[in-house]
């Protein structure tokens, strides 16, 4: 099959980002498929165009064997207007100029939903080529900036979002979702039930090595790496470590990564002077591991939102748990790995006095009994989250929507 893959923020490995589509897309040309990822020129961490010139609109681009696109579009600051702009770019200029970079006409088209403005284009080069369009849903628009951004149901951009997303459900032949419980709400905007597959996110064993002793230097610390943004809760984080502050814990939290808020979060711990928080940039995907590697533990935090009742499958919390380490879970979600695998602590969103009790405990349980947490982690995600085997289960619902058969594998390279 050739296969265009249109995801906005696709990114390989030595940038920070997830690298998801980079995996699957790695594995299906192992497995002997043609696929092609289309993203943003436009760095979703920095906000800055690092991958063209000033002259170039679009640029094909062999990354450790797999072929990105890099679409020309806007750079923004920290506004939604610009990023707004830069989704709506993208979108336009795929569907104008995907051929330029890629002449051969695709068998199949595929669309992320970092945002529905991307998927609508693979709809779109769908459509022109008269080949099946595959959704792959991985937000749930709008309801997200309605439960998490607090707009309005009427305001004409969640209008239009609502719109979008009850036209790309009709119109796929094929859904894969991200979150385990959002069936239903698909099935209530038009999909066919029967064409909803569940593929969660997972970790790339290829770039993750085997979990590093815990270190112990006396202080303990809290590991969170991801995004800084609306959704991620990580204001709670900030107040319980005040409350640990205040009792003189040997506790650090370190906060990994960028996003819109967070020049706020720094502002707001040097305006208080919250010693035991440490803020360090974004780090590339092929070089995270290592930096996990320094925790004792992992927060998983995201604020509490109608949203995540579909269920939650975030790239970091497979990190943490192939890094081998326990993770406390602040999430209201009907889903929970850690729960699940025995893994860690889970805790109400938005608690900063359930979290620092939560951390109090990982800190004076025994270690042989967080380094058991950890291997339960570890094991788990091996097993239900192995991106290779997740690929497997994705080439064969590939295959029936194009009525092809999928090819013998050869097992060394897996």
């Amino acid at each position: 099959m050739k296969i265009w893959w249109v995801n906005h923020f696709a990114v390989p490995p030595n940038q920070p980002g997830g690298t998801r589509h980079y995996t699957l897309a790695r594995e299906l040309i192992r497995r002997g498929h043609d696929v092609t990822l289309y993203a943003s020129s436009v760095d979703y961490v920095s906000r800055g165009d690092t991958r063209l010139g000033p002259h170039e609109s679009v640029r094909r681009e062999m990354v450790r064997d797999v072929p990105f696109v890099w679409v020309k579009t806007p750079e923004y600051g920290a506004g939604s207007l610009g990023r707004v702009r830069n989704m709506c770019t993208f979108a336009w200029q795929t569907w104008r100029r995907a051929f330029e970079a890629t002449p051969e006409r695709p068998d199949l088209v595929v669309g992320s939903t970092p945002h529905p403005f991307a998927a609508l284009a693979a709809e779109r080069l769908a459509a022109r080529y008269g080949v099946p369009f595959t959704l792959e849903v991985r937000d749930v628009w709008p309801q997200s900036l309605v439960d998490l951004g607090d707009h309005s149901r009427l305001h004409p951009f969640i209008l239009l979002l609502g719109w979008l997303e009850r036209y790309l459900c009709r119109r796929a032949d094929l859904l894969l979702s991200l979150l385990p419980g959002a069936a239903p709400h698909l099935v209530s905007k038009g999909a066919r039930p029967d064409s909803i597959v569940m593929l969660p996110n997972g970790i790339d064993l290829d770039l993750i090595p085997a979990p590093a002793p815990e270190q112990d230097d006396g202080v303990f610390r809290l590991i969170y790496a991801g995004a800084h943004g609306l959704a991620n809760g990580l204001e709670t984080v900030l107040d319980a470590a005040v409350l640990m502050q205040r009792e003189q814990c040997p506790v650090k939290f370190v906060l990994i990564g960028d996003g819109p808020l967070k020049q706020q979060l720094v502002a707001r711990a040097q305006r208080e002077n919250i010693a035991n928080v440490e803020f360090l940039p974004a780090v590339a995907k092929s070089e995270i591991h290592g930096v996990l590697a320094q925790a004792n533990a992992f927060v998983l935090p995201l604020k509490s939102g109608s949203v995540f009742q579909h269920g939650v499958s975030p790239n970091k919390l497979f990190d943490y748990m192939a890094a081998g380490r326990p993770v406390i879970f602040a999430v209201d979600a009907p889903n929970n790995p850690v729960r699940d695998a025995l893994a860690g602590l889970t805790v109400p969103p938005e608690s900063p006095e359930a979290l620092a009790a939560a951390v109090d405990r990982l800190r004076a349980m025994d270690r042989a009994e967080r380094v058991a947490m950890g291997q339960r982690a570890r094991a788990y995600v091996e097993c239900h989250h192995d991106l290779r085997r997740l690929a497997g289960r994705l080439e064969g619902e590939l295959c029936k929507v194009c009525d092809c058969e999928a090819e013998p594998v050869d097992q060394a390279l897996l």
